[in-house]
């Protein structure tokens, strides 16, 4: 559904296929010590080329019933960040969710930027979707940044609003209402 999208010169994103868990699991594993600010707790299994081929498996059912895409940035074959598009809910709600990472050696140079941006235009333009929300940890700036960029706005804080790090954290919540600019828009336009 979502055609590869180059990012920057070097810096690709697709739609994550099942021959990724390698790459995956890799970049999990590089970035295991940067991400856990930032990342629930993982069983070491999660670390494995086997979790992440199920975990991809799984998304792309998801992806097939139209309910959330799982996509990758890659640097030539390399793995480099990954972003998720989830809960789609159709109906009067017409809403998602947004998550995503970009690989410590890959971060500060726009790419979270390019992506966020790629997707609200996508969820907007090709899934027809009225509104797509994200959260941060409070003293995420970086991501804040990103969000903000794409036109996403702060709509509130929610205490310990997810287990990150292992604890329970306040989380500030976002959201990008996508037809705001251009009310001529059709609310959907697909149906699932």
């Amino acid at each position: 559904m979502f055609e590869p999208r180059q990012l920057s010169q070097n810096v690709s994103m697709r739609t994550l296929r099942s021959s990724d868990a390698s790459a995956l699991a890799d970049a999990y594993v590089r970035n295991r010590e940067y991400l856990s600010t930032w990342e629930p707790v993982r069983p070491e299994g999660y670390y494995t080329e086997a979790w992440q081929a199920a975990d991809i498996a799984s998304r792309l059912v998801v992806a097939d019933a139209g309910e959330g895409f799982p996509f990758g940035l890659f640097a030539g074959d390399t793995l480099v960040g990954r972003f998720n598009l989830a809960g789609i809910v159709r109906g009067p709600f017409q809403s998602a969710g947004l998550g995503y990472w970009v690989d410590s050696n890959y971060a500060g140079r726009g790419l979270a930027s390019a992506a966020v941006q790629t997707i609200v235009e996508a969820a907007r333009d090709v899934l027809g979707l009225h509104r797509l929300e994200a959260s941060t940890l409070l003293h995420n700036a970086g991501s804040q940044r990103v969000l903000l960029k794409a036109g996403f706005r702060q709509i509130g804080m929610a205490p310990q609003y997810l287990e990150i790090a292992g604890k329970w954290q306040d989380h500030n919540l976002y959201q990008v209402v996508l037809h705001e600019q251009d009310p001529d828009l059709p609310s959907t336009k697909i149906q699932r």
